[in-house]
């Protein structure tokens, strides 16, 4: 029979994180404050040169103290450390009694359970963990006192299940995800912790004989007993998340006149045209419109790409960015496009990329028909240049709170147009994540629907400016009868990608 290792995998990766700062959102009873007192029962009982300190564990009521204390003893023996047994010791504070619980190691270090009050951390060292933190009654302050100790060396670790979405715990979470602030985060989900052995371990430690149908019984259990709470308490998703993701005003205040929009769109017989009359139409247009605003571009900046695809019904929707030396994400303009055929769509998009200076890299939608395009962007700009994303819950989790920050701190603008403004307002929070609701529309003011296209094109864009690492490439200058302005796109085709303004 294999012995299975102690912590479980989402346990491990938890206690391995070193960052000075790290966060976990997580569902009920999955063991982390478990496996965090296990690090630090190993962190007291290492010497200083090896790294030890003192922990200061604050939980929101005194049984969750005497509980993790009880834990740390655990691993005290577990691991064969010097330690001495759980003790109560009373400090004054602002001429109140503070009991706390304690357990000393033969290093000269101890782990402490404090009450919540931020004022019992002044003066430490060491580190903090804050365990439950959307229940504390003055978390930010708790936070704020735990943070000083960074500066001598010290770290903070914050766990917590979920309290609703207005809860600062959720704030932090958002501004994690928002970048910023620089700390670690970590997310436990109730049926990801099943899946790397939850249920097992139960059942282990129980004396149960573990099945799969005894785990999916459990777990249909756990989710029955939490009732209308599961998603929040089970499945880490902060309650009360509804409605429009971003305010009226908050849109407007970074919209701007100047940006244009440029719109093309075909009847259902251009598609039947031969390829060689559908390929000078768009050219012309390409040269007619959006020729001038390329060349009007300043070449010192880096340039992105976002696209949201669509072939009949909805929009396709171009969205390039510009970065500015004080990194502002400027939108140039931006290109709605109305049952374009694939190939047009093809064309056009790279007769944009080429002309970005200094092209960085581009995000594309992935799913279903905009595979295609993504797939020969990849090819033709290089795959650490292109994104392929298959948009999901876990990327707009990921991606889209930086972008709602870029707003409320004015660093990205866009067009002040009536549909984009209602693209972006509809975008809604379900179960706590901004996202485009799948079978919702709006009409435009062509009269033709709209499913939020521009708002996906500028997270992509967005995306594509703060998470990829595409840069620059050496290039030599193309003979002056190859310029990228007078090539013809079959021409383009064979080239290398501009960089730097150049072919």
């Amino acid at each position: 029979m294999t012995v299975p290792f102690v912590l479980l995998p989402y346990q491990q990766a938890w206690v391995a994180d070193p960052s000075a700062v790290k966060i976990c959102e997580k569902s009920r009873r999955v063991g982390l404050s478990w496996a965090e007192a296990s690090d630090d029962a190993l962190t007291a009982a290492a010497s200083r040169d090896a790294d030890g300190d003192d922990t200061w564990y604050i939980g929101y009521n005194q049984d969750m103290a005497k509980e993790f204390i009880r834990d740390v003893a655990f691993w005290a023996k577990h691991y064969q450390l010097a330690a001495g047994e759980m003790e109560e010791e009373v400090f004054k504070d602002e001429d109140k009694d503070i009991l706390t619980f304690v357990i000393k190691f033969a290093s000269g270090f101890r782990v402490t359970a404090l009450s919540s009050r931020p004022t019992n951390l002044r003066g430490k060292k060491g580190r903090v963990v804050i365990d439950e933190a959307a229940f504390h009654d003055d978390l930010q302050g708790l936070i704020k006192a735990a943070m000083a100790l960074l500066m001598w060396g010290g770290k903070v670790r914050i766990i917590s299940t979920h309290d609703g979405d207005s809860n600062p715990f959720n704030e932090l979470i958002l501004d994690c995800r928002a970048k910023k602030v620089p700390y670690s985060l970590h997310r436990i989900e109730f049926q990801d912790a099943v899946r790397q052995g939850l249920f097992k371990r139960i059942c282990l430690s129980t004396g149960r004989d573990w099945s799969p149908e005894l785990e999916t019984a459990w777990a249909a259990e756990m989710y029955a007993f939490y009732g209308d709470h599961a998603a929040e308490e089970l499945d880490v998703i902060p309650s009360s998340g509804s409605g429009a993701w971003l305010t009226r005003a908050l849109i407007e205040s970074v919209m701007r006149p100047e940006i244009p929009v440029l719109r093309l769109a075909k009847n259902a017989e251009f598609v039947h045209l031969p390829a060689h009359i559908r390929e000078a139409e768009i050219r012309d247009w390409c040269d007619e419109v959006l020729a001038p605003l390329l060349t009007a571009l300043d070449p010192n900046v880096d340039h992105f790409f976002g696209e949201d695809f669509a072939r009949n019904g909805d929009l396709s929707c171009m969205w390039p960015l510009a970065q500015t030396q004080t990194l502002k994400l400027h939108t140039p303009f931006v290109v709605e496009l109305r049952n374009i055929p694939f190939e047009q769509q093809r064309q056009i998009a790279f007769y944009i990329i080429d002309r970005l200076p200094r092209f960085r890299a581009g995000a594309f939608d992935a799913r279903g028909n905009g595979q295609y395009l993504a797939e020969v962007a990849m090819q033709r700009y290089g795959a650490t240049r292109i994104a392929q994303v298959m948009l999901s819950v876990e990327w707009y989790r990921a991606n889209m709170p930086r972008l709602k920050a870029a707003f409320e701190d004015q660093s990205i603008d866009a067009p002040k147009d009536a549909d984009i403004l209602a693209d972006l307002r509809l975008v809604r929070m379900e179960k706590g994540i901004a996202k485009v609701p799948d079978n919702v529309r709006t009409r435009g003011s062509d009269g033709k629907e709209r499913h939020g296209d521009t708002a996906v094109a500028l997270a992509m864009a967005a995306f594509a400016a703060w998470s990829m690492e595409g840069g620059l490439i050496e290039y030599t200058a193309a003979p002056e009868r190859a310029n990228r302005w007078d090539a013809s796109p079959e021409d383009h085709d064979t080239l290398a990608p501009a960089v730097d303004g150049a072919w």
